[in-house]
């Protein structure tokens, strides 16, 4: 067995600009990227929530922070531009459901055009070898059929949300053939399941709903709790970005640029809304769980069933899920707890981040395969 994740001596020294870096998805990679010795820049919004992830890890002082809007074409050029990036990392989204029926727009506006600010900020910048476009599982057509979506399933959406990450998908497919691709700069989109982990407080998210729920000793309120998601840890799928940009950067061969990559749990991870507020419950030590009665959130449409294909990241890059659900819970909650303990958050953070490589060796192996 290797010693070292295929990704892991790849990122020293190289220059990685992260869009989305105040968020949670964001600080996790930016935190992970640190550690393998890359150079980093973050482009987004100020932290959306107190406390934040990236406020406890001290990111701001550990790396190149820009504030910006996604929006604004001229700043995301500057930020590329001030970046030289040899890999972009596109995570910057509004990334809710249900806000996206308040302010569908703004979801448009960030979500779609936002990735065309970023795209043709790459290929006018010059000099980036590889483009990670990092969209959702929800940018699928969802028909709430029991298998799980493959890359070349049609992208759709039936909440401004979901049809933003379709669209994005479009945009990422158009810019990739007409522009990066003769550029020479290799891309990938990727797409993952319902990310947890620790160190998310954002608004209308189950775990942050749990904690927030416990810490004032009230039941944690379902409104959808029968839904089932595809729950993963959120070092999961950054690994998988990692390992598609490495490869991407070093040239291997069985990858080609352009191409949709799924990584999510196995099907037996993914469960229903109630179990995983149980686990909450269970891991946490204390709290209850409640069916919350029909609110006007019952008119927004939420899809009921929803799970990935992930055979392309199986069997091309060597990718598979470290952490089944019961681990992810644990280190999630275990994350909090620690918090709410006093515990130093960036090694926190840096500990997780080290036991789940050991355990991503572990998963990555023909054998365990």
């Amino acid at each position: 067995m290797s010693s070292e994740l295929p990704f892991e001596n790849v990122f020293a020294g190289r220059r990685v600009l992260v869009t989305g870096h105040t968020g949670f998805k964001g600080s996790w990679l930016c935190a992970w990227l640190l550690k393998l010795g890359a150079d980093v820049t973050g482009f987004a919004l100020p932290p959306a929530t107190s406390p934040c992830h990236f406020d406890l890890l001290g990111l701001e002082g550990r790396m190149r922070h820009i504030v910006g809007d996604l929006r604004d074409p001229a700043a995301v050029y500057d930020a590329v531009a001030t970046a030289k990036p040899d890999v972009v990392f596109h995570l910057a989204a509004q990334a809710l459901v249900r806000y996206s029926y308040d302010e569908p727009i703004e979801t448009f506006d960030t979500n779609v055009m936002g990735t065309v600010h970023v795209l043709d900020a790459v290929r006018r910048v010059g000099g980036v070898q590889a483009v990670i476009n990092i969209t959702s599982d929800k940018a699928y057509d969802n028909k709430e059929w029991i298998w799980g979506y493959r890359e070349s399933d049609a992208m759709g959406g039936r909440d401004p949300y979901s049809a933003s990450k379709g669209a994005a998908e479009l945009v990422f497919h158009a810019y990739a053939q007409s522009f990066l691709t003769p550029l020479g700069i290799r891309s990938a989109s990727v797409r993952a399941g319902n990310v947890v982990g620790g160190g998310d407080w954002a608004a209308d998210r189950i775990i942050p709903d749990c904690i927030r729920a416990i810490e004032r000793g009230e039941p944690v309120f379902l409104r959808n709790p029968t839904a089932v998601r595809p729950w993963q840890h959120v070092l999961e799928p950054l690994g998988g970005y990692m390992m598609i940009a490495a490869k991407l950067m070093t040239g291997a061969p069985q990858i080609q640029t352009g191409e949709g990559w799924n990584f999510g749990p196995s099907a037996r991870d993914c469960q229903p809304v109630l179990r995983l507020a149980e686990a909450v419950v269970k891991h946490w030590g204390k709290g209850a769980v409640e069916v919350a009665p029909a609110t006007d959130g019952a008119a927004k449409h939420e899809a009921h069933l929803l799970r990935l294909n992930c055979d392309k990241a199986n069997n091309i890059l060597g990718w598979w899920p470290a952490w089944r659900f019961e681990d992810t819970m644990r280190e999630t909650v275990g994350w909090y707890k620690a918090w709410a303990g006093g515990a130093d958050v960036w090694d926190l953070t840096q500990a997780q981040i080290a036991a789940y490589e050991q355990a991503a060796l572990l998963a990555n192996t023909p054998e365990a395969a």
